[in-house]
């Protein structure tokens, strides 16, 4: 029966981190946030388009999606019983990371926006500190440094994601964890391949940094 944990995890999971919250909060204000800015439906783009509190509430809940999924979720799962008394404690190992991979899956390829999402860095930090909480610290302060030194907020959000596999084997000294913390910041620089571009071209917006009015 822990096949049917896993099944549920899974899909749950995947619906929790599937809510397109920066497209709704925007949708509320009669914005189509996939039209504006960037077109991207993440925290930055929420924050350049609609403003601070806007942004900060699109961060924060795309963060919890991720938490929530690998800690409250696998809770219920698991106290449901559904693997019944004698599962093994591989389950209560690996429940928290199927949850946490398929809940940044639901955000960068929601169902619910013909599959394109978010670029999950919210998320991924969020499930990060469920599976090691010291780790996500040290992804934390690598965006910080790189962010306060460049004003770039996708070259500190890659810089995180490179950071997520030694933040992971340094905390955890887990084989398999860091693998999945490796291949997920692969997947965040992956996302920011239209970020990449345009640092390369110079065009990139820096944090804090207007648009300059066209004369």
């Amino acid at each position: 029966m822990e096949i049917v944990s896993y099944i549920i995890t899974v899909l749950a999971a995947y619906l929790l981190g599937s809510i397109p919250t920066g497209y709704l909060v925007a949708r509320a204000r009669g914005v189509d946030i996939r039209a504006s800015g960037s077109g991207n439906i993440g925290a930055t783009n929420v924050f350049r388009v609609l403003g601070k509190p806007a942004g900060i509430f699109v961060l924060v809940a795309d963060g919890m999606k991720g938490y929530c999924a690998c800690n409250w979720l696998v809770d219920l799962v698991m106290h449901l019983g559904i693997a019944g008394p004698g599962h093994s404690g591989d389950l209560a190992r690996n429940l928290p990371l199927a949850a946490g991979i398929t809940a940044i899956l639901g955000h960068n390829y929601t169902c619910w926006l013909k599959f394109k999402g978010g670029k999950g860095v919210a998320t991924t930090a969020a499930v990060l500190a469920g599976w090691t909480l010291p780790g996500f610290f040290i992804a934390l302060a690598t965006w910080l440094v790189v962010v306060a030194i460049t004003r770039y907020v996708s070259l500190a959000s890659m810089a995180a994601g490179v950071s997520l596999a030694f933040a992971a084997w340094f905390t955890r000294h887990d084989l398999p964890l860091t693998i999945i913390c490796a291949l997920l910041g692969t997947l965040a620089i992956y996302k920011h391949k239209a970020n990449i571009k345009r640092l390369l071209d110079g065009t990139e917006s820096r944090l804090g940094k207007k648009k300059e009015e066209p004369k």
